[in-house]
């Protein structure tokens, strides 16, 4: 692979610690590209979910639908940020999760393989990518804490603080489905939240 695509994934390895010419040599070999367009699935319920997805450019969604046909967003993912299944991905079984993209995106994508070849092979990498996947489930523990002891106004004021980079790149209806409202109650919350600033 041409080190320039993976130009953007060492950036941000560059914010946590110096990344190894032998773990570059590994990441060269595996890191695969993706191009996807609006709408394409990199994960469909039922599958297992066999990549830790980075994010170079686009909005990815992480969501789950219900036994009635709702969607239920869980996660967004934009620039450098990641993005899989970890329960799928960890323990090998079959995703209650949709992955899909919100808008024309690149992905860089490690299989989960080489994912473990690169923890066993580089103690530095293994250290800092467990950090960063500790961090993501601190994340996710926050975000369903936020859900069951919240109001919808403090859900989306959360958002708000959570996505500030996307807030004018989703739809309301997107962003209702994360909150657990309705797109009009969304309208409702938007105006007074407008108001009170």
């Amino acid at each position: 692979m041409n080190p320039s695509k993976i130009q953007p994934l060492l950036n941000y390895f560059e914010n946590y610690w110096a990344v190894e010419s032998s773990a570059i040599k590994i990441l060269n070999e595996c890191v695969t590209e993706r191009k996807l367009k609006r709408k394409e699935k990199i994960l469909i319920e039922g599958e297992n979910c066999n990549h830790l997805t980075f994010v170079v450019k686009g909005i990815l969604k992480i969501y789950h639908i219900d036994k009635k046909g709702n969607q239920h967003n869980l996660q967004f993912a934009s620039e450098s940020k990641w993005v899989t299944d970890f329960s799928s991905l960890y323990n090998d079984v079959p995703s209650e999760l949709c992955m899909e993209a919100i808008e024309p995106s690149i992905v860089l994508q490690i299989k989960k393989e080489d994912l473990f070849n690169l923890y066993d092979n580089s103690p530095l990498f293994d250290r800092n990518m467990r950090i960063i996947t500790e961090n993501a489930f601190i994340e996710q523990q926050k975000r369903v804490l936020q859900h069951i002891s919240s109001t919808a106004h403090e859900r989306y004021l959360y958002f708000l603080e959570e996505y500030p980079n996307i807030t004018n790149r989703i739809s309301s209806v997107q962003i209702a489905s994360y909150i657990g409202v309705t797109p009009e109650f969304l309208s409702t919350i938007r105006k007074k939240t407008a108001h009170k600033g």
